[in-house]
């Protein structure tokens, strides 16, 4: 069945770094694009980054542009999400999440907390 499974997340003081990773299986994961989403309590979920199905073309939002760097390997059916100079505003469950025309699947999602 498929599945896509977040990992990576945790506790971590502002300024500092987390890197999420997100393991796919049960379908031909290359063929999809591929997005980190993310929910902070009482808010909606918001897109924090996506990247082509061959990896050729990354998307930020403007909150996390020069600090999130998004990558995926076609070959390991993995995403990941490298988080540096973290802020407490980055605090939320971050989701994965896959898209091919009109088929999408999500990740159950990675709490990450910034704090002091």
């Amino acid at each position: 069945q498929v599945q896509l499974v977040e990992s990576g997340g945790g506790l971590v003081q502002p300024g500092g770094s987390l890197r999420l990773s997100c393991t796919a299986s049960g379908f031909t994961f290359r063929f999809y694009g591929m997005s980190w989403y993310r929910q902070a309590p009482g808010q909606e979920r918001e897109l924090v980054a996506d990247i082509s199905s061959a990896g050729g073309s990354r998307n930020y939002a403007d909150s996390v542009k020069g600090r999130f760097t998004i990558s995926r390997d076609n070959a390991k059916n993995t995403v990941d999400l490298e988080m540096n100079s973290l802020k407490p505003e980055d605090t939320a469950a971050y989701y994965c999440h896959a898209l091919y025309r009109s088929t999408r699947y999500w990740g159950k999602g990675t709490l990450v907390t910034v704090s002091s």
